[in-house]
């Protein structure tokens, strides 16, 4: 019988994207939280919080775990607890349960990415493409929370939001069909270790996630507020400010998978330093520039985010091969989650001045993360034990 070696990257895949629809989701029902609950600024930024806050404590914890062992498990597990979440946040009748709510789908998310980039490391063999569509179907389901949350939540109301579990019990479904397909890939293949050979590259790896971290305050940030201030801006209602929230993140559509392929052609630390000049340009004319072409900065915002975001995950495994289930928590998840602790101030920012003025320190951080990205070098791609690794060239 013949094994389709892509099957498991497409499954990991979608099931990224009904995972990741729960991130998005968060941020999208931060104007419903504000209009039908009437939570400041502040307030409804600490929605973000609670879904950050607690992810963050946990992700070392399970990317230390699948470095130990292999957690297949984990992965539908994970995509229920991650909708649950989401799903009671809109029906808590207090702020407190509302934030344990959505606490509770963060650490669902947290246990989820580990142990599934570790699957899709090992189902890719070292394509920056493949990893390339593992990230999409991550950005795909940040793409897809918008219009999803606007169809339920403004019909319904948050009462409806029980609705937005549905994907997670797809996900599930789906996570489960690509551990069995792995596993029939790895037996057809007479696989049954992924052990690599290689030393960690500390310091380049805590550089690299001082970079993510700053490209996650951005990404958190414009996904908090980037909906309410293209509303504030062009006049728009509901529609508008979802619009915007759309295009930020339906660029990682293209912008992941061009990711994957620049960086098979010029080399990934090339590609990652020019994209944050991009994002630093991008973000100051999404602030800065008036009118409805603020769309067009929003939309070069996205591909400046988006295009290394699988390239810190790589880039993070080859950096410490011993460790790949904690660089894939950090590259992949902490430093997705950590960026919503900066939401709070953001927030506070707002409402003491103007979303304008919050907004602005986001221009900043994208240079910084390029200062600290410069003087890397490009890291050999570990492999497994036993065999060569293929000779990478050093990319300035």
């Amino acid at each position: 019988m013949t094994v389709n070696r892509n099957r498991p990257i497409v499954l990991l895949s979608l099931g990224h994207a009904c995972v990741d629809l729960y991130q998005g989701a968060v941020a999208a029902l931060v104007p419903y939280f504000v209009a039908e609950r009437a939570y400041t600024y502040a307030a409804a930024s600490g929605v973000v919080l609670a879904a950050s806050l607690l992810s963050s404590l946990v992700q070392p914890l399970f990317g230390a775990l699948t470095d130990r062992w292999a957690l297949p498990w984990l992965l539908p597990l994970s995509t229920l607890t991650g909708g649950a979440g989401v799903a009671l946040g809109g029906v808590t009748d207090s702020y407190v349960l509302t934030l344990a709510a959505i606490a509770l789908g963060g650490v669902g998310v947290a246990a989820y990415h580990p142990e599934a980039a570790r699957a899709a490391r090992d189902a890719a063999h070292g394509s920056n493409t493949a990893m390339g569509w593992f990230s999409l179907g991550g950005n795909a389901g940040f793409a897809l929370a918008p219009p999803l949350v606007w169809a339920v939540v403004a019909t319904g109301g948050l009462s409806a939001s029980p609705l937005l579990a549905v994907p997670a019990l797809a996900g599930a479904v789906l996570c489960v069909a690509a551990v069995r397909s792995a596993g029939a890939v790895r037996a057809a293949d007479g696989r049954t270790t992924t052990a690599t050979a290689g030393s960690d590259d500390w310091a380049s790896f805590l550089r690299l996630t001082g970079a993510v971290v700053c490209r996650s305050v951005v990404f958190v940030g414009l996904s908090t507020f980037v909906s309410l201030y293209v509303r504030e801006r062009t006049g728009g209602g509901a529609a508008a400010g979802t619009a915007a929230l759309f295009v930020l993140y339906l660029g990682g559509a293209v912008g992941t998978v061009a990711g994957g392929r620049l960086a098979d052609r010029y080399g990934r630390l090339r590609v990652v330093r020019r994209s944050y000049v991009l994002t630093v340009l991008a973000v100051a004319g999404l602030v800065l520039v008036p009118g409805p072409v603020v769309y067009l900065f929003v939309a070069l915002t996205s591909a400046g985010l988006y295009v290394p975001f699988s390239l810190h995950i790589t880039l993070g495994q080859d950096f410490l091969p011993r460790r790949v289930g904690t660089a894939s928590g950090v590259t992949l998840g902490l430093t997705v989650s950590v960026g919503g602790l900066a939401a709070p101030a953001l927030g506070a920012l707002a409402d003491a001045a103007s979303l304008r003025t919050a907004l602005l320190p986001l221009v900043v951080l994208p240079a910084v993360g390029g200062l600290l990205l410069r003087g890397l070098r490009e890291p050999v791609p570990a492999s497994p034990v036993g065999k060569a690794a293929p000779h990478d060239t050093d990319v300035r």
